[in-house]
């Protein structure tokens, strides 16, 4: 127990063979379970796992699923057993030893005190992570980061893509567990879940843990694309679960005419351009027209921003 409060580690794991034992034999004497879900890896990762729950006297849990369902899905399935297990505080650290085990009080800390409802580790904020981080997964973890804001509307955070966190039961018996994001973006997705709620949220450091052997699979390429669709729907799911079925709010409207500006900006400059390539001279009227769609849609959107920032400046 970490002050009084019951806590469990969830670690999703696919064909960690390699590195599953260094997790668990490091993992700080105050957890009392670690619930480690194994996503049909193809490796020894169940096998090897198994070998220590069996001298852990119950303090491993190994959940094994079936068909591989992706890195969200295990953990879904860790916060349903934490849930059901009625744990107070559950954090998630990944199965290649990428989490260091001396950040977990950091993180726990706020959730443990009543501070906030979910803590989440914050790479970036490391003034060395530029040169420790790949560089294409920072800019990629930073244009990402970028979006959610935008997304979640919690515009204080940063590095969206860690998966070093921490929830408070209140959380977990709030949000549909069964409905986040299976994949990748299950970090980005559940923000916005937690959003909704009105619950808060805050960035904790943590030191960025590279080079230790650890296989990654994800292909910014793929990733940031994916990821960037998903964030949209996100977006649009928070406006209209939180701003216009829970409680409306007027930056619907902002946003709204943003978007209807921005159509016509682009209208306007499609026939601008086609003018100047066939009749070789740009109208004035239509020239005008554009600039004040494409200034109006600016300060329309920005405003609506910020009402969104005002709306959830409490939420840290």
């Amino acid at each position: 127990m970490y002050k009084d409060k019951t806590v469990c580690v969830v670690v999703p794991a696919y064909n960690e063979e390699k590195l599953i034992c260094r997790v668990i034999e490091t993992m700080p004497d105050y957890v009392d379970k670690i619930v480690i879900v194994d996503d049909k890896s193809k490796d020894k990762t169940a096998e090897v796992v198994s070998q220590y729950a069996q001298e852990s006297n119950g303090r491993i849990v190994l959940i094994c699923h079936e068909k591989n369902q992706g890195v969200g899905a295990a953990i879904s399935t860790g916060y349903k057993w934490a849930k059901q297990n009625k744990i107070f505080a559950t954090a998630v650290m990944a199965g290649d030893a990428q989490m260091d085990p001396e950040d977990l009080p950091a993180l726990l800390e706020p959730v443990v005190n009543g501070e906030v409802d979910y803590a989440k580790g914050n790479r970036l904020f490391t003034g060395n992570a530029w040169n420790i981080i790949p560089k294409v997964r920072y800019l990629g973890n930073s244009f990402l980061s970028l979006l959610t804001k935008i997304a979640s509307g919690y515009w204080h955070i940063a590095d969206s893509q860690t998966g070093y966190t921490v929830i408070n039961l209140k959380s977990l018996e709030l949000i549909d567990i069964d409905k986040i994001y299976k994949r990748y973006g299950m970090p980005n997705d559940l923000l916005v879940k937690l959003n909704i709620y009105n619950l808060k949220v805050r960035d904790v450091p943590i030191k960025p843990v590279y080079n230790i052997g650890e296989d990654s699979g994800i292909r910014i390429h793929a990733v940031v694309p994916k990821l960037s669709w998903l964030l949209l729907k996100c977006f649009l799911y928070r406006m209209k679960e939180k701003y216009i079925i829970r409680d409306f709010h007027p930056l619907i409207f902002f946003y709204t005419f943003g978007l209807l500006f921005d159509i016509a900006t682009v209208a306007l400059f499609v026939r601008l351009f086609y003018k100047w390539f066939n009749d070789g001279h740009i109208p004035p009227i239509n020239a005008l027209a554009a600039m004040f769609c494409f200034i109006t849609a600016i300060q329309f959107t920005l405003f609506a921003m910020w009402f969104d920032m005002e709306s959830n400046k409490d939420l840290k």
